[in-house]
């Protein structure tokens, strides 16, 4: 990796020679989903799902509205809880708290921004980890760099444009070298070339060796990006296969209705 470049450093903020790597080492995958159901009053949402997601190209989740992708991507997070079954990380690091809060991350379609600057909202998380003032601030400028923001680091984060707050969420998980990075519909809301630059994000994040699992609507999004397909139907999954198989020979009805536009619920 090249040398960072040569930020104008705040003051009282020491200057650091390098940056550590922005990937963590292989600790907390594979990640395994064992018969997990989720319900709410009683009303089953996700159906006895097993799954496991290992070091790799990046998993596209795709299936109707209501099929369960946010839920399954909650569920995996650890944002609520399996009602039955269990949700399992087997690597080496698994039984580490700090591995396990740091270790993976999550952006969803409207990013979660504090109310400070685009740099004060990179630097937080790599607080709470624990690094000191140089490194947090080398290391914040960095992801700012890849996703084109450096400029924008004094301004307030929620003045933003859509398209740049959600470059900011990636820039924020980045920071942290997450193994996993949990992506909610990330250019949902964005126009064209917003979203051009978001998966240019996301691919560049996932050749740094981040495990990238996302949920899309767009199919030619999921064409771009997927090394594999989960379809859920119904909170179940349809079939998992990898991206060429699924859309060119979907396996499954409700896939191929899914892809022909006949299956919108």
């Amino acid at each position: 990796m090249p040398p960072p470049p040569r930020w104008a450093t705040p003051r009282g903020v020491p200057r650091v020679p390098e940056v550590q790597a922005m990937h963590a080492p292989a600790m907390l995958l594979p990640l395994v989903l064992q018969n997990v159901q989720y319900a709410i009053n009683g009303q089953p949402l996700i159906h006895g799902i097993d799954l496991d997601f290992h070091p790799g190209a990046p998993t596209l989740v795709l299936g109707p509205n209501g099929a369960g992708k946010s839920l399954l991507l909650r569920l995996c997070h650890g944002l609520i809880r399996p009602t039955a079954g269990r949700v399992i990380w087997q690597g080496l690091a698994a039984q580490n708290p700090e591995a396990l809060r740091f270790g993976q991350a999550m952006v969803f379609q409207k990013p979660v921004l504090l109310r400070r600057s685009v740099l004060a909202n990179v630097l937080f998380p790599l607080k709470l980890r624990g690094l000191n003032g140089g490194t947090r601030f080398a290391r914040a400028m960095e992801a700012l760099e890849r996703v084109g923001l450096t400029a924008l680091a004094q301004r307030p984060a929620r003045v933003l444009s859509g398209g740049e707050q959600q470059r900011l969420a990636l820039a924020r998980a980045w920071a942290l070298g997450p193994q996993i990075l949990f992506l909610d519909e990330p250019a949902a809301a964005l126009d064209p070339n917003a979203t051009r630059q978001v998966e240019s994000i996301i691919t560049d994040i996932a050749a740094t060796g981040t495990k990238i699992v996302m949920t899309t609507h767009d199919l030619g999004q999921a064409r771009r990006l997927a090394g594999d397909v989960i379809f859920l139907h119904r909170g179940r999954v349809a079939e998992r296969t990898p991206a060429t198989e699924f859309f060119n020979a979907p396996r499954s009805a409700p896939a191929q209705a899914f892809l022909n536009g006949d299956l919108t619920w």
